[in-house]
């Protein structure tokens, strides 16, 4: 059985290092515990665990309540100041997690201001309007029931990035807390209406839209039906009922089995588009008329054309994991736009968005961030839903289906991910770039072709003669890989290239099954 270091944390002490598959529950009971690669590049996610998993958690809400002081902490050396808002999506547990979290927060002397149950753009609106800098919104987002996180930020519309998450862990595990107490909570009331009805300011669509709404039991079904309804559209929902237990998919727009149960409600009730939202609603996925799934990079060319034409030589983020569409596009070329392709992550596309004032920042993965005067540069599902629904609007003659069929076409892949666990996945991938570094310095072809480019900036994609490429990197969030391909040529080509990038990974004993393939 592989060995898991779990950190004990004691105030004024250095952890000490649990090697055992996990702790007995005398610990659970007696010490805060948190695993320390919990802390990922830009959030944090544990394994907190379900009554009858029979599979030790990653942490305790003792442990929760270290990271609260460990936050706490932070932001006050930061200079951020003590205010900050929470929230929590709609688990089981989530509840419990935050006020875990709160009471650290309050030994280091922060002043919380509580939002209740939001989705992670309510908790970042919040800061805007109730004038807070900081934010912890703990939540999962699409991982499974048994995952719980917390998604943090100390400068709005920001959220940590791999140097704030890095001193966040060192203070954790090194206890390394300044509990100076002091602290004072405040609960929120009805803030949901607030963010509703800032959403939906002075925007009506004149074009009767018929929208089916997916949101896969999680915290978006509370919020997107009546987001919808207000800006004049017909909602049809699914599974936007609130039940923990995901009885029938996990909330997540890039799972096919969201997207397949999206196609069969569209074309059974002849919608003009289907809409999916993760679980805390900071994505959003598209199934068109037709019952076609579009992934959220084809989405993004499509939102860049229509706004590129009211917004002309605007700049657009996307990153590595997208089409090659948003720098080649003849519409987005003819109308001036700009495209900078960056690395995969909402807190890395959220920041260059920000850093250069880009209009929108586009990622495959679905989190899309606008930029006045559309959003305030952070990522909401539900802007993006009325960004398409505005987009359709704004061409009344054209269905979903064919403004996506006005794109030139490619032959793009899901995301797909293998799993890898969180101790090896990085010195995996690294492992996998030297191999294709090697393969372009002997002149090995990739897929039967010789390579043309390769970009680490985050993991390594690959790119050949005709233009056909894969990626592979690090999830940032879940012990998996991640491995995306696209070619511009055929649906062949597509395949060639998912063979020889799996072919590479097949070389690692430790890479397991995917999520899905191709």
């Amino acid at each position: 059985m592989a060995q898991v270091e779990f950190a004990r944390i004691d105030p004024g002490s250095s952890y000490e290092p649990l090697h055992e598959s996990g702790p007995d529950r005398f610990t659970l009971e007696t010490s805060a515990l948190i695993r320390p690669t919990g802390f990922r590049e830009y959030d944090a996610r544990w394994w907190f665990g379900r009554p009858d998993d029979g599979k030790a958690p990653d942490l305790n809400l003792m442990g929760v309540q270290a990271l609260g002081m460990g936050l706490g902490t932070f932001m006050r050396r930061s200079g951020a100041g003590p205010e900050i808002v929470t929230g929590h999506d709609f688990r089981s547990y989530s509840l419990g997690i935050k006020l875990a979290l709160v009471s650290g927060l309050l030994a280091a002397g922060a002043r919380v201001r509580d939002i209740g149950l939001a989705l992670s753009p309510m908790a970042y609106f919040a800061q805007f309007a109730l004038d807070v800098p900081s934010v912890a919104m703990v939540t999962a987002s699409h991982n499974e029931n048994g995952w719980t996180g917390v998604k943090m930020g100390t400068a709005r519309p920001l959220t940590f990035g791999p140097d704030e998450m890095a001193e966040l862990k060192r203070i954790v595990l090194e206890a390394d807390f300044d509990l100076t107490g002091g602290g004072a909570y405040e609960f929120i009331a009805d803030f949901r209406q607030r963010y509703i009805d800032d959403l939906t300011r002075d925007r009506r669509i004149a074009r009767k839209l018929k929208v089916v709404v997916a949101c896969g039991n999680g915290t978006a079904g509370a919020f997107a039906p009546h987001v919808l309804e207000r800006i004049g559209c017909e909602v049809i929902p699914l599974d936007c009922e609130l039940d923990h237990s995901f009885p029938h998919y996990n909330p997540n727009p890039e799972d096919l089995a969201m997207l397949h149960a999206i196609r069969d409600k569209v074309l059974e009730s002849g919608a003009d588009v289907g809409l999916g939202f993760d679980g805390d609603g900071d994505r959003c996925g598209v199934v068109d008329n037709e019952g076609r799934e579009i992934f959220a990079d084809k989405i993004g060319v499509m939102l860049a054309r229509d706004l590129s034409a009211l917004h002309p030589n605007s700049v657009f983020v996307v990153d590595v994991k997208s089409t090659g569409l948003f720098a080649s596009d003849p519409v987005l070329k003819a109308s001036g736009a700009h495209t900078d392709y960056w690395k995969t992550g909402h807190s890395y596309i959220k920041r260059r968005v920000a850093e250069l004032g880009a209009l929108a920042g586009f990622e495959k993965s679905g989190h899309f961030f606008f930029n006045p005067p559309l959003g305030r540069g952070y990522d909401d599902g539900l802007i993006t839903a009325l960004a398409v629904c505005e987009m359709l609007d704004r061409n009344p003659g054209m269905s979903m289906a064919e403004l996506y069929r006005s794109l030139p076409v490619t032959w793009g892949s899901p995301t797909m991910s293998p799993h890898c666990d969180d101790e090896v996945k990085y010195a995996v991938v690294e492992r996998v770039v030297e191999r294709f570094r090697t393969m372009q310095r002997d002149g090995l072809p990739v897929a039967g072709q010789q390579i043309a480019n390769l970009v680490t900036v985050n993991g390594v994609r690959v790119v050949v003669e005709d233009g056909t490429w894969g990626l592979v990197r690090a999830s940032s969030n879940k012990p998996e890989l991640v491995v995306v391909v696209e070619s511009p040529v055929s649906e062949a080509r597509q395949r060639a290239m998912f063979a020889a990038v799996d072919g590479v990974l097949r070389e690692h004993a430790e890479v397991g099954a995917y999520n899905q393939t191709i």
